[in-house]
């Protein structure tokens, strides 16, 4: 059997790489079980293992391969194949660890377009918008935001209209997988070659999404609690599959939590960023410096509180991810104080023959 690799995104720059180690296998990483890969190559698929020299150079989890990884491989006289060399990764989706370690958890690579699906029921939420758009901007892919169970809602236009200040730039689409409307507004995204994934919450329908552009029920789906709109996980591993379309897709489990990794929140705050680049002093915080001319903006109503708040918290999360545990700690010990200044005033305060 041959298979066109083409047809899973492999592009002319990652042939040329591949091909300056004629004596490896190319292959695209298309599921992860904990240790174990599956990859689809040019003859069929088969299971691979990271090989002791691929391990031992790794120096975090970004080293390892992920789910839509182009990599090159060995035989070895078990069934298994060994994993090499990962090639450059022209994007990588990557999200925070529950503590700061500059690095993260990879979720996929290599990706063209991120769907990134919110249901317009109790599920709806502008700020996990801004939160999933740091995100796929700092990934090198583009960002599409598609809103899903459009059958549910009577308040769309208003809806829309709340995500425009924060979708700048960003194709917005909503459909209903149920009735089958908008989905053809996803077609242009899913030629052939192109790679795509599908993120968001727990219940948003992303499987049920994909059940209905692939024509079959492969995806399995489950139902969401009608209290709050979270749902279960229908989705327990990511995994690589090929449109009917052309493009490959990738689904990925539902996240209750997603904690951004250091980056650049210019993208996904290009209003600020813009009224930031007008402020007195370049390293302006928008706190309490004169001349600035985003609370300025807050202060005439062209900018939402909540939008600048909620920009000062991904700002802080995103420089926690790069602390360890001690920095962390004194970090959120700081904040609680307001400043050093008092932390050390309060420290001091603490000491025996101190203030108190």
């Amino acid at each position: 059997m041959t298979i066109n690799l083409n047809n899973y995104g492999l592009t002319p720059t990652l042939k040329a790489t591949a091909d300056q180690q004629p004596t490896m296998t190319l292959a695209r990483v298309t599921a992860q079980h904990r240790e174990f890969y599956q990859v689809i190559t040019a003859t069929g698929e088969l299971t691979a293992m990271v090989s002791g020299h691929q391990r031992h150079q790794a120096s975090g989890n970004v080293d390892f391969p992920t789910v839509g990884d182009w990599v090159l491989l060995t035989a070895t006289d078990s069934d298994q194949a060994q994993i090499q060399t990962i090639l450059p990764r022209q994007s990588v989706l990557v999200r925070g660890a529950a503590v700061g370690d500059g690095q993260g958890q990879l979720i996929a690579a290599n990706l063209n377009t991120v769907f990134i699906c919110m249901s317009l029921n109790a599920n709806f939420n502008v700020r996990r918008i801004e939160r999933y758009l740091t995100m796929v901007w700092e990934s090198g892919a583009q960002p599409v935001v598609v809103l899903t169970k459009a059958d549910v809602t009577n308040n769309l236009a208003e809806q829309l209209a709340e995500l425009e200040p924060v979708t700048i730039g960003v194709p917005v689409i909503s459909c209903s997988a149920e009735m089958g409307t908008g989905l053809s507004e996803l077609t242009p995204y899913l030629k052939a070659g192109q790679s795509v994934a599908f993120i968001g919450s727990s219940g948003v329908g992303k499987s049920t999404l994909i059940n209905r552009l692939m024509g079959a029920e492969v995806m399995t789906t489950k139902t969401i609690r009608s209290a709050d709109a979270h749902g279960r996980h229908a989705t327990t591993h990511r995994q690589l599959l090929r449109l009917p379309a052309g493009a490959v897709v990738i689904d990925t489990p539902g996240m209750r939590e997603l904690q951004l990794v250091a980056g650049d929140l210019d993208r996904s705050f290009v209003d600020i960023a813009t009224l930031a680049a007008k402020c007195h002093f370049r390293d302006c915080q928008h706190e309490t410096e004169p001349g600035c001319a985003v609370r300025k903006a807050v202060e005439a109503g062209e900018l939402s509180p909540e939008r600048l708040a909620s920009y000062r918290k991904l700002q802080r999360e995103m420089q926690y991810q790069g602390m360890d545990a001690r920095q962390l700690e004194q970090a959120k010990v700081a904040r609680m104080f307001g400043s050093r200044r008092e932390m050390k005033k309060f420290l001091k305060s603490a000491r025996p023959g101190g203030l108190v």
